[in-house]
């Protein structure tokens, strides 16, 4: 779906000054040669790094949706400052230009960090000069406030444009949400498996959107929290246990398009091939949890913290029996486990595709870890898939994990379909 391709732009790796690390991270070959007493010369070629390689950026799709799950993320939520429909515009076609060329591997603009005139600005930052695209990732969603005021009344034009499904997110028990880090008009992802790659990559794009958009919040995150191939194996979140085991694969075709792309009929045209994207911070009581007993641990979640492998017998991805008792004659999987209380049996079959990250914000006034779970997930209907869901977990009476995390920031971004060569961000909105 998204192949490896070439964009224009200044290649950082034409900056390197070294024709073998050049080649290796543009994804082609480098020749090693061993002279032997007959002067006979043999080489042997290396392959490049998967996951080093460039993205294609254009596609049917978004990349960084279905795209297997990179190691990093940035995450940044911004308000549009500007009403002129055109400014807003010309901004998603700027974004859509540094896109491209980053998640190929190439620097912003055509001088890019060190070809222009001495005494300007450079068009690049720089921090990411000699570095590969690193399977750079940048995805762009629409927040409900970019088509509607405060007052419910339509911006930039953008009349009968605002998707049914792009609801106000409902406010479930438990939450304790800070305004700060909530919402926002437009929200990018960026996915790379270098750190310093994603930040290089929001920092252009928030540079370059000076005077029309200015950065809410934003969110890094380490360590992926979910699968979205079958060739990744299944990471852990920081509370040691394996997530995602049941999260959607890439190549489960029919399930996405069944549970991931908006379709025709589903809501204005625009919006056919996208998808919506939900993020949620989710803070972790990283202390008390860590005195709660292997056994406890394992019962609030319904899994081994070892294999994964439900409570019910069976390793990561046997099926779960959720009939199974215990020795002690109760349910093997309690009834208020996340996993029972998560899974599609409970929710009226929901499914989300789910690609989270772990983050680690330093530490509170109480000399505790500021640390948890960004969440996020995409799918074609959000009421029907997210809202259910949480509304089976949220609340103490729920979830028995709700005594050792609490969401603290929420949104809902609809994100466009993938972009012709030709074409920009929206471009399917805007026309």
């Amino acid at each position: 779906m998204h192949e490896e391709t070439a964009e224009t732009g200044v290649s950082r790796r034409k900056l390197l000054g070294a024709a073998g690390l050049a080649a290796l991270t543009a994804g082609g070959t480098v020749a090693y040669a061993a002279t032997d007493r007959d002067d006979t010369v043999t080489t042997a070629a290396a392959q490049p790094d998967p996951l080093a390689l460039p993205v294609d950026f254009d596609g049917e799709h978004q990349a960084g949706i279905v795209t297997p799950a990179q190691d990093r993320l940035y995450f940044v939520a911004l308000d549009v400052t500007t009403d002129d429909r055109d400014e807003l515009v010309s901004l998603l076609k700027d974004w859509t230009a540094a896109a491209r060329q980053m998640t190929q591997g190439n620097d912003v603009g055509d001088l890019g960090a060190v070809g222009g005139p001495p005494l300007a600005p450079p068009e690049d930052t720089g921090e990411a000069l000699g570095l590969s695209a690193s399977n750079l990732t940048l995805t762009i969603g629409f927040g409900r406030s970019l088509f509607v005021d405060s007052e419910g009344k339509p911006r930039f034009g953008l009349d009968g444009q605002l998707p049914d499904r792009l609801i106000e997110m409902p406010s479930f028990s438990g939450d304790r949400l800070r305004p700060e880090i909530s919402d926002g008009d437009i929200a990018i992802q960026a996915c790379a498996n270098d750190p310093q790659v994603a930040v290089h990559a929001v920092r252009n794009l928030v540079r370059i959107a000076f005077g029309r958009a200015s950065v809410k919040y934003s969110q890094m995150g380490f360590g992926r929290t979910s699968s979205t191939s079958t060739a990744q194996v299944t990471p852990r979140n920081l509370l040691g246990f394996k997530d995602g085991t049941a999260n959607i694969k890439a190549e489960e075709t029919d399930t996405v398009d069944e549970f991931v792309w908006v379709a025709q009929g589903d809501g204005p045209d625009w919006l056919v091939g996208g998808s919506y994207l939900v993020a949620r911070k989710i803070d972790m009581r990283i202390e008390t949890w860590d005195r709660e007993s292997l056994e406890g641990q394992e019962v609030i979640i319904g899994r081994a913290k070892g294999s994964g492998g439900p409570l019910s017998g069976g390793d990561e991805f046997d099926e779960i029996d959720f009939a199974a008792a215990g020795d002690d004659g109760e349910p093997a999987i309690a009834e208020k486990s996340h996993v029972r209380l998560a899974h599609p049996d409970f929710n009226e079959g929901a499914q989300i595709l789910r690609r989270g990250y772990n983050f680690v914000d330093g530490s509170n006034g109480l000399g505790q870890l500021s640390a948890g779970l960004f969440f996020i997930a995409y799918q074609r209907d959000p009421e029907n898939q997210f809202v259910r869901i949480q509304k089976s977990l949220a609340g103490l009476q729920n979830d028995l994990l709700n005594e050792y995390i609490v969401h603290v920031g929420s949104g809902l971004w609809a994100c466009p379909p993938g972009v012709t060569a030709d074409g920009y961000w929206g471009d399917t909105l805007f026309a």
